[in-house]
């Protein structure tokens, strides 16, 4: 194996870790200010407005975190007990007298006076209806103690938090019925390019179907952004601009194609003249040509045409631009270290993404990794993160980012 180069030694292109740590500064620059108040119900993927701050204790009261006994340990003197009451989850129960235990079921609000819950596999129900206990106990054995969860002005959960079905139980575990969360961010998606045409439609000379705008429509809503549809762009760069000009209202401009280095680069000419070009040729493979600026004054993101370099900058990239934009912290995906089980025997000049998957614990790849095969994502469970300048042979540990990781 060949170690790997100093990262951000790429020659004139620019380091992944680079790129991504410039996108995120301009994402802090120009965060989604403005919330909204919606019922908790409708809050799935959004992100937190603002913090989350407990109004009670949780549990609001010592509760039994078991079927059993209630019961003053200095009470038994290894004696059966009488059972003086019956405590279910809602009931308030009456304090434990002195001298006999209660019966209680998990969740139950456990007695003032009782400091023990022997669960009932351990009790033995007498014939005259009193209770032996068969096992040594101790004290607050199995009682969930007030505030055990949470108590009253702790942070729950921070401003920034992507909210999903577990947030959403712990908000309503608090009595929340609503939440505040920043409002959505209006992405256009467009594409580029006089050969792409819609799906259903019949294909002319030269022309193939645009799988790219599907996929990332589909892909910014399950991330909770608001997509406006702003269709194909021809190769012509008066109508790049008009249409360009057209998306004021927008929070960010998401193009595929037209982004490389040849005579179409329409947009790219575009953001030149009328706007900026802040990032442009990655050490990325596939996905050299990404482009990030602004065009009078609205950020654009211009992803490559090949539909796996979409994928593979849109995850790694782009998507996590679009969540700092929302407040959202911890932007990059989870990778873990696994063996490979493959070959690798030319290093390149750039990191490479491979599309892959774990087989018997190792990371195995699709046979075509061509940037223009989306058929590898589909057959993928995971993107598997090669350095420039390494090569590899089986049983070298790789990193593996698994795609559930990004998709949502």
């Amino acid at each position: 194996m060949k170690p790997a180069g100093k990262p951000g030694k790429t020659g004139s292109l620019m380091a992944v870790e680079v790129a991504l740590a410039r996108l995120l500064e301009m994402a802090d620059a120009s965060k989604i200010s403005e919330h909204e108040r919606l019922p908790l119900a409708q809050v799935q993927g959004r992100v937190l407005a603002a913090d989350l701050v407990s109004t009670l204790d949780l549990p609001p009261w010592p509760n039994s975190a078991m079927d059993g006994y209630a019961l003053h340990l200095a009470d038994w003197t290894g004696e059966p007990l009488v059972v003086s009451q019956k405590i279910f989850a809602g009931q308030a129960p009456e304090p434990l007298k002195p001298g006999t235990c209660a019966r209680i079921f998990t969740g139950a609000p456990v007695p003032a006076g009782a400091d023990c819950v022997e669960m009932q596999e351990n009790a033995e129900v007498q014939a005259d209806e009193r209770v032996r206990f068969t096992k040594t106990m101790k004290s607050r054995q199995n009682i969930r103690p007030q505030g055990q969860e949470a108590t009253v002005g702790e942070l729950i959960l921070p401003a920034g938090t992507r909210l999903g079905p577990i947030e959403q139980g712990l908000a309503a575990s608090l009595g929340c019925a609503e939440l505040d969360v920043v409002r959505k961010i209006r992405v256009a998606v467009l594409s580029t390019g006089d050969e792409l045409i819609e799906p259903g439609q019949a294909l002319g000379p030269g022309q193939i179907y645009n799988s790219n705008r599907v996929l990332l429509c589909s892909w910014l809503q399950r991330l909770g952004c608001e997509v406006i549809d702003a269709g194909i762009l021809p190769d012509d760069l008066a109508t790049t601009r008009a249409r360009l000009g057209e998306l004021k209202d927008v929070d960010l401009i998401l193009s595929t194609g037209g982004v490389s280095v040849g005579e179409a680069d329409f947009l790219g000419i575009a953001l030149r003249e009328e706007g900026e070009l802040t990032l442009w040729k990655l050490a990325i493979k596939p996905g050299k040509p990404l482009t990030f600026g602004h065009f009078r004054g609205v950020p654009v993101i211009g992803l490559p045409g090949n539909p796996a370099s979409t994928l593979v900058t849109f995850a790694l990239l782009a998507r996590p631009y679009l969540l700092r934009r929302q407040g959202v912290k911890e932007v990059e995906p989870l990778k873990f270290q696994v063996p490979a089980g493959f070959v690798w025997p030319k290093a390149g000049n750039r990191r490479e993404y491979l599309r892959g998957r774990l087989e018997n614990g190792r990371a195995i790849i699709y046979r075509n990794q061509s940037s223009g095969v989306l058929r590898s994502a589909a057959w993928a469970d995971g993107l598997v993160e090669v350095l420039e300048g390494r090569t590899l042979i089986e049983g070298d540990c790789v990193s593996f980012i698994p795609l559930s990781e990004v998709l949502s």
